[in-house]
């Protein structure tokens, strides 16, 4: 099983940034990613971060309208994934939840993993 912790979240203006964090104990995910959920909406894809098989690097997904702006990383010796999120808009403002899976599924979609931060809550004011 894989267990996740996330941190960073908060409350900024239009344009700051945010480094979001999720600790993962437990198993290592073979695939790490970011969704949020803003009230009334659906949960969405934000970004994924995939290790190479071998670990000698990763792969990594964008939902469009945050590529640019938004950048996920992993250390793979703390066994956490970043978020950095730069040039904050208030459509940013959601619950920001850290997933995980080892085995990949569907990169895009919830149903593709199995493990789940608490969430963070991230507010953007214009």
């Amino acid at each position: 099983q894989v267990q996740l912790v996330e941190s960073g979240g908060g409350l900024v203006q239009a344009g700051d940034s945010l480094r979001l964090s999720c600790a993962a104990s437990g198993r290592t995910p073979y695939v790490m990613a970011w969704f949020r959920q803003a009230p009334g909406k659906e949960r969405e894809f934000v970004a994924a971060i995939i290790r190479a098989i071998n670990w000698s690097g990763s792969s990594t997904y964008y939902e469009d309208s945050v590529k640019g702006r938004f950048t996920i990383s992993r250390d793979n010796a703390k066994n956490t994934v970043y978020l950095q999120m730069n040039s904050l808009e208030p459509d940013d403002t959601a619950v920001y939840y850290c997933a995980a899976d080892l085995a990949l599924l569907a990169v895009r979609s919830p149903v593709g993993y199995h493990h789940w931060g608490q969430g963070t809550q991230v507010t953007v004011s214009s």
